[in-house]
């Protein structure tokens, strides 16, 4: 089913059809009602008149007959075995009535037997009104409606005082041809129907808001495209085209800042080259080092803000990764030129298990240890980040351990240094560009380093956060795994 194409529109549509529909149902609730009732009370008179008609031997009232039973019926109505007598329905349900005047009420009236048949059902004579003094042509009035109240097409045999047994044949009066159409039922279809048809287009309609939503979240970790087009009502259409004007401004600004710090490292290369060689001429020494040493510094800076921006700029295609071997190859790296890296072996993974139907407790497994940990990602970003954290575990902490743990749901590279005073606090509050703290004025670093990575982790769907560890800080960058 479409969604709405405009939410004031269709939603004013929605409204008015509600209460269109809501109208239409109670009116037909009513006039079924009202058709009922009628339908009763005819029955209810019939029932009172026929009372009268039986004990006078006067005609029956319009729409019933009454008929001797033959000898034979008469017999075996006298012994009770109604189910055999000619015309009885089978299988036989037979229900007993017997209305006996009040004699205070009417000394004359005379008692009237009844025997109804029907091959549905035994009915609820306890539903019929019973009060001191009640008159009998009121009981058998309530007992005609009872009968027209269900379509059971029973047969009725009444012995009226010392007469003779009776059939009554009143079709026209509690048969099922004889009563009214019931729209009830389809009047409760009909408001379900109604309903769920707008639950229907409001549901489509917040899904394809959410839909839209979630591409959104999903965009920097997954690649989303440049721009979006989306079905849906007019106001989701606009949310959409604002955010594709907003995406192309941001793309052209970072495509011009990485621009422009491309240029300008381009253009600095030539003369810090000339600068370098021209200050290899100085006899100085330390006058020498000192110059070589701030025109590396120039140059490091103006590449550290260029990284920073292509990473922002999120050109790098994602695909699957394993974290494991990524990690393995990075760390092998480092311990190839002798720094003290290592990476942890990952230990197994409980993961709780499901509830079962013959125990209340729920069970748990365990991922293995050796399992590669697959994630959507771009590999040469996240090992930017990976290595990022292990050159500041190397300077701050003289040592980095690496650990990988993970769900169902994230992955989580852990690089623990050892040995560094800087606590989570601290380091949090250097993530802003250019932050550097107090004991890092003699330790080489432009203040970048945890910028990207907590722009790395952030286009991964992750962040990035600190804790105290064993035996110095942990950095952890988490990265969602779907």
């Amino acid at each position: 089913m479409p969604a709405l194409r405009s939410l004031r529109i269709g939603g004013m549509v929605l409204v008015l059809t509600a209460f269109g529909l809501g109208f239409l149902a109670a009116a037909l609730w009513v006039q079924s009602n009202a058709r009922w009732a009628a339908h009763l009370d005819r029955a209810r008179f019939t029932g009172a008149v026929l009372y009268d008609s039986l004990l006078s031997g006067r005609a029956p009232p319009v729409g019933v007959s009454a008929h001797r039973l033959t000898p034979q019926d008469q017999a075996s109505a006298m012994r009770g075995r109604f189910e055999v007598i000619t015309g009885a329905p089978h299988p036989a349900l037979i229900t007993n009535l017997s209305i006996r005047p009040t004699p205070s009420v009417d000394r004359t009236a005379a008692p009237l037997t009844l025997a109804i048949l029907s091959s549905d059902l035994r009915y609820p004579l306890a539903n019929l009104p019973s009060r001191p003094n009640q008159p009998p042509t009121e009981t058998l009035g309530a007992l005609t409606a009872l009968l027209a109240s269900y379509c059971t097409e029973p047969v009725v045999f009444a012995k009226p005082a010392d007469k003779p047994w009776v059939r009554v044949d009143a079709a026209e009066v509690w048969g099922c041809a004889a009563a009214p159409q019931d729209n009830r039922l389809w009047t409760i279809a009909l408001a379900c129907l109604s309903v769920g048809m707008i639950v229907t287009l409001v549901l489509n309609s917040a899904a394809q808001f959410a839909g839209f939503a979630q591409m959104l979240r999903n965009r920097h970790r997954l690649g989303g495209p440049a721009s979006y087009d989306t079905a849906g009502p007019e106001e989701l259409r606009d949310i959409v085209a604002a955010v594709n004007g907003y995406l192309e401004v941001e793309r052209d600004k970072l495509a011009e800042r990485a621009a422009v710090l491309s240029g300008v490292t381009h253009d600095l290369g030539t003369p810090a080259t000339r600068l370098k060689l021209r200050s290899a001429l100085i006899d100085d020494t330390k006058l020498r080092s000192k110059l070589e040493a701030d025109i590396d510094q120039m140059t490091g800076i103006i590449e550290s803000v260029l990284t920073y921006t292509r990473a922002e700029l999120d050109a790098e295609v994602p695909r699957p990764v394993s974290l494991t071997s990524l990690i393995e190859a990075i760390v092998a790296d480092y311990q190839d030129v002798g720094s003290p890296v290592v990476f942890a072996i990952p230990q197994e993974v409980p993961v709780p298990g499901g509830t079962s139907l013959f125990m209340s407790r729920r069970g748990t497994a365990a991922l293995p240890p050796d399992d590669k940990v697959i994630v959507m990602a771009r590999p040469v970003a996240i090992g930017r980040a990976l290595s990022n954290l292990i050159d500041n575990a190397l300077k701050y902490g003289r040592r980095a351990r690496v650990h990988l743990a993970r769900d169902a749901d994230t992955a989580v590279i852990t690089v623990e240094d050892e040995g560094a005073d800087t606590t989570a606090a601290d380091i949090e509050a250097l993530m802003a560009p250019f932050k550097r703290g107090n004991n890092t004025r003699m330790i080489s670093g432009y203040g970048l380093g945890l910028t990207i990575v907590s722009t790395i982790a952030n286009m991964h769907g992750g962040t990035l956060t600190f804790a105290p560890g064993t035996n110095g800080l942990q950095a952890k960058i988490t990265i969602a795994r779907r």
